[in-house]
This record gives structure tokens, C-alpha cells and sequence, in this order.
């Protein structure tokens, strides 16, 4: 069952009143829930209520909480995406699987070989903070993810201590075997770097030796850039955690 956002002003007397018009059109109107249903809601201090849909007016609703608790839903590592821009629907699918896997937050990038202008990344950079907001409902995350605007390789690098390249070719190790002499700290945040379709350049990956950064391999299948994403966050997860 999603989740719905609200702020904790929403809540008065063991009730959540909901008043916002979006809100009570996609409930009430789009899903067309009943009194008497079971509704889940989630504040800006990540508690999770489990409530009883009990009266519904022409403009709000309201719903009596039966439990209430601090949500778990979150990763326990302070991962960050960053990601040479794709093509819209697979650009839609790579948010989509960052924000299910748990990641704090997503940085587009614009490189070399980027499939999308950067002007038309800048405009585009509103409609993906919503998309991570409907998945967020969607996997019932305690936390919402940060879009940040489009940035570089070289602004990017610097604002990182901890970052791993996915990147088949000049591949040096898999995330497992890179770990086992590199361990990295949970506590602090790491940048996984996933590039285009095509790849990164040759100036790319000078740039990534001169820098002293990991080039690490996602193994022998070559993926679509999207499952790329999901692949090499979900090795960085598993090894950071068991680590």
C-alpha cells in the first residue's frame, strides 16, 4: 500500500485532516477510497501513520490514526547517484530504481558522450524531483531523495571523499573484490558514478585516472544504462552493509 505525504500540522487530536486539493483528488476522486479504508501517511519527521478513513466532505477528509511509529524504510548508507543523463523514458526508469534502492540523492550529469543537451537538462530537473516523490510514495520510504541541478564530472568529484566509476571498459576489479583492500566508510557519503550509453570518453577517463578514482566493472553482460544504475547501486549496497 503507497503512502502519502504530510506535514505533522495535518494532524490534530489523534486525526489526520487532509485539506490540500491535490491530495484529496488523488485519494479521494483518482483512487476513490471509501470511509472505512485503511490509509497510510508519512510526516516530515519520517513517522509513519496507519489510519481508518472516517469522514469525507466536497473539499478535505479526515482519518482517526489507530498506530503510529518512527519509519524504518530508509538505507542505512549515505548513498549518492551520479548519472550521465539518458534518453526520457529510460531517464524516468534510472530515478525511479535510485529512489526504490534508497539513495539520499541523485546528481544528473552532463558528459561527453550525454544523450540529452544541458539546457534541456535544466528544464527537466523539476519534473524528475516529483518522479522521486511519487516513487517515494510508491516503495513507502521514510525519506525523500534530493535532485540536485545538472553538474559535471570535474564539479562533482570534488565535493566527494568516497567515489566509485561503473565502468565496463579500462575496468580494473568488481565492486567486491575493490572493497576487499579499499573498505569505505558507511558514515560517510559515497558517490557511485554511472556514465551514458555510449560511455565516457577518452578525455573522461583520463580525467578519472589523474584523479586517482576506481574504475570498477559490473561484470561480463553489458547493460542498458537505466540497469546499470540498479546493478551497481545494488553491488555498492550489499558490499558496503556485509563490509
Amino acid at each position: 500500500m503507497p503512502h502519502f505525504i504530510i506535514r505533522s500540522e495535518n494532524i490534530i487530536n489523534n486525526q489526520i485532516k487532509i485539506t490540500d486539493k491535490d491530495l484529496y483528488k488523488h485519494i479521494i476522486k483518482v483512487m476513490r477510497a471509501k470511509s472505512g479504508e485503511k490509509l497510510l501517511f508519512l510526516d516530515e519527521n519520517e513517522i509513519q501513520y496507519e489510519t481508518i478513513l472516517k469522514e469525507i466532505t466536497p473539499s478535505e477528509f479526515c482519518c482517526e490514526i489507530t498506530k503510529h511509529y518512527k519509519s524504518e524504510r530508509r538505507l542505512n548508507i549515505n548513498l549518492y547517484l551520479a548519472q550521465s543523463v539518458l534518453n526520457s523514458d529510460a531517464q524516468i526508469s534510472a530515478i525511479q530504481k535510485a529512489t526504490e534502492l534508497g539513495v539520499k540523492g541523485i546528481i544528473p550529469l552532463y558528459t561527453d558522450n550525454c544523450a540529452v543537451k544541458e539546457n534541456v537538462i535544466k528544464n527537466k530537473i523539476e519534473k524528475w524531483r516529483k518522479i522521486t516523490f511519487e516513487s517515494v510514495k510508491q516503495c513507502e520510504r521514510a525519506d525523500i531523495p534530493k535532485v540536485f541541478n545538472v553538474s559535471t564530472l570535474k564539479e562533482v568529484i570534488k565535493e566527494y571523499s568516497q567515489v566509485i566509476v561503473f565502468a565496463e571498459h579500462s575496468a580494473q576489479c568488481n565492486f567486491m573484490e575493490y572493497i576487499k583492500s579499499n573498505p569505505l566508510d558507511k558514515t560517510k557519503n559515497i558517490l557511485a558514478v554511472i556514465g551514458p550509453e555510449g560511455g565516457f570518453s577518452p578525455q573522461e577517463f583520463d580525467f578519472f585516472r589523474e584523479n586517482k578514482l576506481p574504475l570498477i566493472t559490473l561484470g561480463n553482460l553489458i547493460y542498458r544504462a537505466d540497469t546499470a544504475v540498479a546493478a551497481a547501486l545494488t553491488s555498492v549496497i550489499i558490499g558496503v552493509t556485509n563490509g
